[in-house]
């Protein structure tokens, strides 16, 4: 898990530091936000002090009817030695009491111009991306007509000869040999490249290719969200492949139940049709078109035509 600092906010986010500028290597370690309602009351008792705090004008409001002492003494409990920061939304201004209190405990105090639901919402899913679970993956991820495939399979299986083959036929590269990722919610997880091989493709014979460089901007993706697998493996002739469609494989990668399907791989083959088919049927079944259920349908219909026939 990557750590978060107070000052990675101000790098990434519409904020200005407008005191407590020597706490801003503070770590966040959690993405929960903390909006200091019944705080301004004087009830610390189960006060969560390790989260981001955020005021909106609600506690600001309340907060600017206190007395001068009363407000003296929330700001100092508000701004503990291990509080990463407190953000001011809607552009407000900030009391110079909580200014003080903020630079004597060096605790940052940002500005934002915006709405306390809009920054709550992007603070929130800034954090939860970068706290999310992780893992990584021998694969290869490719975009196919909207759809993150992983495909997976044993070294020298073909998997990165298949991506090749479906970025010249106009699909999009994610990450080739090792795919990082991370579940960002219950039921989603996101692929992305290591930053040491973005974009590129080992290509054995060839080595190493650039991608992007060869194909352009428009054959690559920095990530993507997986929802189906493909296990390529060798042909095995004592194996008994599903040749309906009907039975459902699932492969569980953290949290996640993921649809699985086992291609096997013969000379004569093209690998990178049938992922490419495989990625379109997935979306057919997800509108509510699944041609196998149909096929039996059908199957099942006419077996009850032709015993009727006989009777």
């Amino acid at each position: 898990m990557e750590k978060v600092r107070t000052k990675d906010l101000l790098a990434n986010f519409n904020l200005t530091l407008v005191a407590g500028e020597d706490g801003i290597h503070r770590e966040i370690i959690t993405s929960d936000i903390s909006r200091p309602g019944i705080e301004m009351t004087g009830y610390f008792k189960y006060y969560p002090k390790e989260r981001l705090q955020l005021i909106g004008k609600t506690e600001m409001a309340y907060f600017l009817e206190l007395t001068d002492d009363q407000q003296k003494d929330r700001a100092e409990k508000l701004c503990t030695d291990i509080t990463p920061g407190i953000v001011i939304s809607r552009g407000m201004d900030i009391p110079e009491v909580m200014i003080n209190a903020a630079n004597d405990s060096g605790v940052p105090i940002l500005h934002s111009p915006r709405k306390t639901t809009r920054v709550i919402s992007r603070l929130t899913n800034y954090l939860e991306a970068k706290f999310a679970p992780f893992t990584a993956i021998h694969g290869v991820l490719v975009d196919i007509y909207g759809v993150g495939v992983l495909i997976t399979g044993q070294s020298g299986v073909g998997k990165s000869e298949t991506a090749l083959e479906l970025v010249k036929r106009g699909h999009r590269l994610v990450a080739d040999d090792s795919v990082e990722i991370r579940q960002e919610d219950y039921d989603s997880l996101i692929g992305n490249a290591p930053p040491l091989i973005e974009h590129l493709l080992e290509i054995r014979g060839l080595g190493i290719i650039n991608v992007m460089t060869l194909f352009g901007a428009g054959a690559v993706r920095s990530y993507k969200k997986i929802s189906l697998i493909i296990n390529l493996e060798l042909w095995d002739e004592k194996k008994q492949y599903d040749r309906l469609g009907l039975d459902e494989e699932k492969m569980k990668i953290m949290d996640v139940d993921l649809p699985k399907a086992t291609i096997p791989v013969r000379p004569g083959r093209n690998l990178a049709v049938i992922i490419e088919v495989a990625a379109m049927n997935f979306r057919l079944k997800n509108m509510g078109v699944n041609a196998a259920e149909e096929f039996s349908e059908r199957l099942t219909n006419m077996i009850e035509q032709e015993k009727d026939d006989m009777e």
